[in-house]
């Protein structure tokens, strides 16, 4: 991340950690390697202190530990029920002492946490093409919705508290980690995504974020947020693919309704809209597609029930309710709206 400071000269990088729930069943290394050496202790104070065979020693040690009161396998003398005496202390503490951490882990809901954290790695480790949002604040919540809404799989990166109690919640895939660590963005499988929506309340830590998801996967589409209007082109430089600004896309938003109601309305009806069958997909036409050098009107799309309201050029330039004439060419892509049958009918004939 070298010449971040041209960015933020007068402030330090965020740290980059990640925090991750440790294997509870760790907690068990210590008594069970001590109740091991109370075996090897007890097995081998019998063979050499009372000339049993390794057999008996062990079956003598196993009784005294479990306490299951079978009777002594050969009589004792003095000495032999001081070292039983011996053994039962060191044993059956132990044991004791194992089962107190297993009850304690199971009341706290340590190794229930522990299990549904594993098994969230495995379904993260198992998606491809899905989108990473880093920050569950106001931003990133609702951009999650949306990406329910649309049947979109989303992983969330935060690592506050009250976040992640609400991500637990809701059932969503997280990671819980700071978004600005390589770490984080690997476990949330950003080697496999399609893209990234860096959505914290920072406009730094969204930079940071952008310059390390470029940095990690170069093909990612990029959205960031940016909070001042000075951070937008930063965040471009970082490597954003798209720069939004919740504030700037508000006051957009409220002067067209105030003066164009009805169709700011017609437009979140057909985005956003829950019971509608109408869909607007963007596909691109890829380089081995037949339609290559036809001309739109000839292509077949819009006879397929599919309306095309724009097309943006390989070039960059972006034609709007393009002609029939518009001839198409490769990674070209096009903007379509109809019924999620229609639109999938244009998709193929591409």
């Amino acid at each position: 991340m070298l010449g971040l400071a041209k960015f933020f000269p007068s402030r330090n990088p965020p740290k980059l950690t990640t925090t991750r729930p440790l294997n509870p069943l760790r907690r068990f290394r210590y008594p069970l390697l001590i109740l091991a050496l109370v075996f090897v202790y007890g097995t081998a104070g019998y063979i050499l202190l009372l000339r049993w065979t390794p057999l008996d020693a062990l079956f003598m040690t196993l009784t005294t530990v479990t306490t299951v009161g079978y009777e002594e396998v050969h009589p004792l003398g003095a000495g032999g029920r001081i070292f039983t005496m011996t053994v039962i202390l060191g044993g059956v503490g132990t044991m004791l002492y194992t089962i107190g951490i297993f009850g304690e882990l199971l009341v706290e809901g340590h190794l229930a946490r522990y299990a549904r954290m594993r098994g969230m790695e495995r379904r993260i480790a198992g998606l491809r093409d899905h989108y990473i949002v880093c920050g569950y604040g106001r931003i990133g919540s609702q951009v999650t919705s949306e990406f329910v809404h649309l049947n979109t799989p989303f992983v969330v990166v935060d690592n506050n508290p009250a976040p992640l109690e609400r991500l637990r919640a809701s059932n969503f895939l997280f990671v819980e980690g700071d978004a600005t660590s390589d770490e984080a963005l690997i476990e949330a499988g950003i080697l496999r995504a399609k893209g990234l929506v860096s959505a914290v309340d920072s406009d730094e830590r969204n930079v940071f974020i952008t310059l390390t998801a470029r940095a990690l996967n170069p093909a990612l589409f990029i959205v960031a947020r940016s909070s001042f209007p000075d951070s937008m082109e930063k965040l471009r430089r970082a490597g954003a693919n798209q720069v939004v600004s919740p504030y700037l896309m508000g006051a957009h938003r409220m002067a067209a309704l105030a003066v164009r109601p009805v169709a700011v309305d017609v437009l979140d009806t057909v985005l956003h809209g829950e019971n509608i069958d109408l869909v607007v997909e963007e596909f691109m036409v890829p380089a081995a597609s037949r339609m290559l050098g036809r001309t739109l009107g000839d292509s077949g799309l819009r006879s397929a029930g599919a309306n095309v309201l724009a097309v943006r050029k390989r070039s960059g330039q972006l034609r709007i309710n393009p002609p029939d004439s518009l001839v198409l060419e490769s990674d070209d892509l096009l903007v379509a709206i109809g019924t999620r049958e229609q639109v999938d009918a244009a998709e193929r004939l591409l």
